[in-house]
């Protein structure tokens, strides 16, 4: 497993709070956040045991997932749904996002 994977679930841990917030204003919003978070360490799991083209696949997509989740967040956080988020948020999505590029280009 990759090491990336631990910070994903931290991710998780940091933002479930969050969507119980936005739920209260915006269920749909953030039954979208819920599915993108919950990708990014699924996808990472799955393409640390995968091979070739589909391993790089699976972290592109857990790419995808974490970049959509952190954009719900800046919506929610644009419609005053939540605060604007802890920096400590904000560099936990920097460290993820980060790592997946590197590890989809192969």
């Amino acid at each position: 497993m990759v090491r990336i994977y631990s910070v994903t679930i931290q991710l998780c841990h940091q933002v479930a709070p969050l969507c119980t917030t936005i739920a209260r204003h915006d269920p749909d919003l953030a039954r979208q956040l819920r599915r993108a978070l919950s990708s990014v360490p699924l996808n990472t799991a799955e393409g640390s045991y995968s091979r070739g083209r589909n391993r790089h696949a699976r972290y592109h997509t857990a790419l995808g997932s974490a970049a959509e989740a952190k954009a719900c967040l800046e919506v929610a956080s644009a419609f005053g749904y939540i605060e604007p988020l802890p920096q400590d948020v904000v560099n936990t999505f920097a460290h993820v996002i980060g790592t997946l590029h590197h590890l989809a280009r192969g």
